[in-house]
């Protein structure tokens, strides 16, 4: 089943603000119990001040805390302390007698005068009747009732979260007393104290469960919220998910119908780059795909139309050849027999180097890399053109013998690179000329350098003189012969070895041809 894009982020979002919601209630519901839990402790302290009292009186009464019971006895001491104090409070309260009824105060004369009858004036020199006494004031509320303890003493390591067994006794020095033994739980503590010294402490452990009933419905409220806290993250989810996708969505499908156009073919295919995130990135790096696709596609045609065309000149000329002597028109003489010999061994020869390169381009080209000394052959093998260089017109100039020359490299494939670099010299430059040969060792590299005279080579065509039947048309046409593939071998043969051959002009007005091998660790 797909699963687009659209779902994805719809559930990635959705996921993200359930997960911020959740922890957004969690944490309030913490922090409400922690709110309410010290609100709880302190009202539960409040509670205890009957208690705080009757202790500091005795502890009064007995100079110390030596009322105390021994032992375990301890432990139930305040509970049980708590139910004599309930009972004493209980006794007061039916021992003391109801309140006698007051009655009314009688109403001054002013006062009945304004609701009743006019009466007759009294004398002038009649008494003035005293005042009605105040009456007696309420008795005082009782105190807080404390909740019924529990006396049954829970089990060691057991939990219980009732406020009589929550309560401990501490000394002055915070040591225990009486009550529940200090645990992992805080405690909350109120000082007791005697003749304004602190003589020791009342403490509570807060209770695990939510005791408050506002904390209580406040944590209910929370509950029913979260259906709307969920209903309103998935409405949220969906917005922002469609939002993305329609953002996020558009360049995918643009890439998506990119992609399928250049696996039908159609190089030319190209992607709007004007974003600026990593989706741009991605439209720019398609079309320089796109751009160095189109540019082999063309270079693979040309390479067959320019194949095709150098193996149909010689056959074309052999047909020629063979037709005439099957017509009579010529004789096998062996001027005749020379010339065809020529186009079979320049058939035999591109046929050859159409082979090296198709080897080189898949990587089995063989090369087997050996220590040897570069000057020494190149000088040799450029004394092997002697007389060829005398027959143009041409002279060779040869360098100074570097420091060091040896190489590491196949000596055959470097014979057949020096004479495709001489063949080229010699074939291209002009008579009256000359040919120089010199070598310089630069970090772990050899440079052998060969430079010819005039004619030069134009600047855009110096990037290109290593391509494949590729030819410069003013001075270095095809009139010269060859078939533009010897300097695209020799940079394949060299780039095979770990070498590499460039391309420049030379000082003397011609071509500059820069061969680079890494020495070898041998002493030069």
């Amino acid at each position: 089943m797909k699963f687009s894009i659209g779902h994805r982020l719809f559930l990635s979002v959705l996921l993200a603000i359930l997960a911020v919601a959740a922890s957004a209630v969690h944490l309030l519901r913490q922090n409400v119990l922690a709110s309410f839990g010290d609100y709880a402790v302190g009202i539960e302290l409040d509670r205890l001040d009957e208690l705080s009292g009757a202790l500091a009186a005795r502890y009064r009464a007995q100079g110390g805390w030596q009322f105390l019971p021994p032992g375990d006895e301890r432990r139930g001491w305040i509970a049980q302390e708590l139910v004599r104090l309930q009972e004493e409070r209980e006794r007061r309260a039916m021992t003391v007698p109801p309140a006698p009824e007051v009655p009314a105060a009688p109403l001054p004369p002013a006062r009945l005068a304004r609701t009743s009858a006019p009466a007759p004036a009294a004398p002038v020199d009649s008494p003035v009747p005293p005042a009605p006494p105040a009456p007696p004031a309420p008795p005082a509320p009782p105190t807080m009732p404390l909740p019924a303890p529990r006396l049954d003493v829970p089990p060691a390591g057991g939990v219980t979260y009732d406020l009589h067994q929550r309560v401990t006794l501490l000394d002055a020095n915070g040591g225990y007393l009486a009550g529940r033994r200090p645990g992992s739980l805080p405690l909350a503590r109120r000082a007791i104290e005697v003749d304004g010294r602190t003589v020791g402490y009342l403490g509570v452990a807060p209770s695990h469960q939510p005791s408050d009933a506002m904390a209580l419905a406040f944590l209910q409220q929370l509950r029913s919220s979260l259906w709307l806290i969920v209903a309103a993250a998935v409405s949220l989810s969906a917005l922002a998910a469609v939002l993305l996708a329609r953002h996020f969505r558009q360049p995918i499908r643009q890439l998506a119908a990119g992609a399928g156009a250049l696996a039908g073919g159609r190089y030319e295919v190209r992607l709007p780059a004007s974003r600026s995130d990593e989706l741009g990135d991605l439209a720019r790096h398609f079309n320089a795909l796109a751009q160095q696709l189109e540019s082999a596609e063309g270079a693979r045609r040309q390479w067959v139309a320019d194949t095709s065309h150098e193996l149909r000149t010689p056959l074309a000329v052999l047909r020629a050849q063979l037709e005439a002597l099957q017509d009579g028109v010529r004789s096998a003489t062996p001027e005749t027999v020379e010339a065809m010999l020529r186009q079979v061994l320049a058939l035999n020869k591109l046929i050859d180097e159409l082979y090296a390169l198709a080897r080189a381009d898949v990587g089995a080209l063989d090369c087997k890399p050996v220590p040897f000394d570069l000057w020494y052959l190149a000088t040799s093998h450029a004394r092997g053109f002697a007389a060829r260089l005398q027959a143009a017109g041409l002279a060779f100039e040869p360098g100074a013998a570097p420091a060091r020359t040896r190489v590491l490299a196949d000596p055959d494939r470097l014979r057949q690179v020096l004479d495709n670099l001489f063949e080229n010299s010699l074939r291209y430059t002009a008579p009256g000329g000359h040919i120089a040969l010199h070598a310089h060792a630069d970090g772990a590299h050899l440079h052998l350098v060969i430079d010819d005279s005039a004619p030069g080579v134009p600047n855009e065509a110096l990037p290109r003189l290593a391509e494949r039947f590729y030819r410069v048309d003013a001075s270095r046409s095809r009139a010269h012969g060859g078939a533009g593939l010897g300097l695209a071998l020799c940079r394949r043969l060299l780039e095979a070895q770990g070498g590499k051959l460039a391309f420049a002009h030379s000082p003397f007005g011609g071509l500059r041809v820069t061969l680079s091998l890494p020495l070898s660790g041998d002493a030069a």
